[in-house]
């Protein structure tokens, strides 16, 4: 899923025109009836040298807090600042545009909002983005979360990013993109975002909490998401944590394999549709490899007309932008869909509330597919009829259920 990168920024540097330049960006309202309220929280972990400049003998962070808050009145929040903006579209290729246009972009929270909720009343939801993307390409997302009720902490893994600025004003570029990319590399990148969420979390809670609304966060149902290699790294970081009751890797390729004893705490893939036909076996070997250490609750769904960059702000923006990055399903739809199932996933799993839409194919999201293919009744709900929708969602449930009570379950895309 990573080789698309470059594909996507040649399309777009070719696909661009000076037309562009008009567009002013903006994020989709976000679907909950809360307001939403954000703040920046800047940490460093003495306890740990920088894993790509030695050099610096502590971890530095910038992290985005989006929350329920007690007023949508207020000043909206930056989406990015104007350097942050000027990196990124330059690392995409999009000429004939202002190099700070995206941080013109609209966004629906207010900047440094009064938190809304009782003490421990709020579950903690943190996000990883894809590799070379700054925190706030996952903003659309953060902020529906945040609109249903959740904390949400997305995190810049610096050195990572094309651009990421600090409060003192310094904006430190992507270090770790001058290493070879090999399997080690990827490794070592997700099992230290899983050390940069840990500490995330240890800064989110009491004791050492280091925002003033952490009162809010209920310590006990804590989840994590990401997107490419930031969903690739939810799978180590419930590893190693077990604060984690529940991930959702949002197209990543897993690099670093699930060993036994596997994973029993709930998981979930959402992809991008990866060949014509969708969940193909054998196309996604390192999901497969995963999928079969899985002993909990888990699904894996698959979403016709999409792209990598479809599940992100990236592809929010090259729709306005008038920039074909290659997907026929429009990227309003597609965050309309990874909206809907992040949040009923979080909701079913760390709420408690259960969710028809993740138990079989639904007809208000045709696009999507459940996988594995051995699974009967995962065509696209509408291609159904309603009696068959019914007889396939019977057989698809016991295929699930059955699946995850066992450990040697052969997966098949």
């Amino acid at each position: 899923m990573r080789g698309l990168t470059v594909a996507i920024a040649l399309t777009l540097a070719l696909s661009a025109s000076p037309a562009t330049a008009d567009t002013v960006p903006y994020l989709p309202e976000p679907t909950g009836c809360q307001p939403v309220g954000t703040t920046s929280l800047y940490l460093k972990d003495t306890s740990r040298p920088d894993p790509w400049v030695p050099s610096v003998n502590y971890r530095e962070l910038m992290v985005s807090l989006f929350y329920p808050a007690t007023s949508a009145h207020g000043p909206k929040t930056q989406y990015m600042t104007p350097a942050e903006s000027a990196a990124l579209l330059a690392d995409s290729g999009i000429p004939d545009v202002p190099p700070d246009l995206l941080s013109t972009t609209r966004t629906h929270s207010v900047r440094n909002a009064w938190p809304a909720g009782r003490a421990r009343s709020l579950p903690l939801v943190v996000l990883s983005p894809g590799y070379r993307k700054p925190r706030a390409t996952l903003s659309s997302l953060a902020e529906d979360l945040a609109s249903h009720g959740y904390v949400v902490a997305v995190v810049d893994h610096t050195y990572e990013s094309v651009g990421t600025r600090f409060p003192d004003g310094r904006v430190t570029g992507c270090a770790s993109c001058d290493i070879p990319h090999d399997l080690a590399f990827w490794q070592k990148l997700e099992q230290g975002r899983a050390a940069d969420v840990s500490f995330v979390l240890d800064a989110l809670t009491w004791p050492h909490a280091k925002w003033l609304g952490a009162y809010l966060i209920d310590p006990s149902r804590i989840g994590m998401a990401g997107h490419s290699v930031g969903g690739a790294s939810t799978i180590p970081t419930m590893v190693n944590d077990s604060r984690l009751r529940a991930g959702m890797d949002l197209d990543g390729d897993t690099d670093t394999p699930l060993l036994a004893p596997g994973l029993s705490r709930p998981f979930m893939f959402l992809s991008h549709q990866l060949t014509p036909i969708l969940c193909q076996p054998g196309v996604n070997t390192a999901w497969e490899r995963d999928w079969q250490q899985m002993t909990g609750w888990k699904r894996w769904i698959e979403v016709a007309g999409t792209v990598h960059a479809s599940f992100t702000d990236i592809g929010l923006f090259a729709d306005q932008l008038g920039i074909d990055i290659g997907a026929s399903t429009t990227a309003e739809r597609a965050q309309a869909i990874s909206r809907a199932y992040v949040t009923a996933f979080f909701d079913q799993h760390l709420r408690g509330w259960p969710q028809p839409l993740l138990a079989t194919p639904s007809p208000q999201y045709p696009e999507l597919v459940f996988c594995p293919a051995s699974c009967e009744g995962n065509a696209p709900a509408g291609a159904q009829s309603s009696s068959e929708r019914v007889r396939s969602a019977t057989s698809l449930l016991a295929c699930w259920d059955g699946a995850a009570q066992r450990t040697d379950v052969s997966s098949r895309r």
